[in-house]
């Protein structure tokens, strides 16, 4: 009698155990799952849609594109004039914006947004990158 008690104890506690365990991986393993559908962050698909026009130009396609990226958002405070400047970019792969991409109480700032990313730019486009 003692023996099945015993055993009956140990076979509930594996079973126990490995449902805990496959509780505990449950949450893991759905993260994993919810990565691969994960939306593209913005600076990703900023690179993939920039990138394209950089081949041929750069040697590192992708580091000049993440470069502007980075600058444009960490220069330009307003999100107006940063949001024109970085679709400019992608589209065309220089610095550039379209006046009707702004409202027009803000299209007196884009040659001053200019003039604030002009050296990063040119950082970007021509120094070598760094590891």
């Amino acid at each position: 009698m003692l023996i099945r008690l015993c055993s009956a104890a140990m076979f509930a506690s594996i079973i126990l155990a490995g449902s805990a365990q496959a509780q505990s991986q449950l949450p893991l393993e759905s993260m994993q799952i919810r990565s691969l559908y994960r939306v593209t962050e913005p600076r990703d698909e900023f690179v993939r849609q920039c990138a394209p026009h950089m081949l041929g130009r750069w040697a590192h396609p992708e580091a000049v594109c993440g470069c502007l990226h980075d600058h444009a958002a960490a220069t330009v405070d307003d999100p107006d004039l940063r949001q024109a400047l970085l679709r400019g970019i992608s589209e065309t792969g220089v610095p550039t914006i379209e006046t009707d991409w702004v409202p027009p109480s803000k299209q007196g700032e884009i040659g001053p947004t200019f003039t604030k990313i002009a050296k990063p730019t040119l950082q970007c486009m021509f120094e070598p990158i760094s590891n």
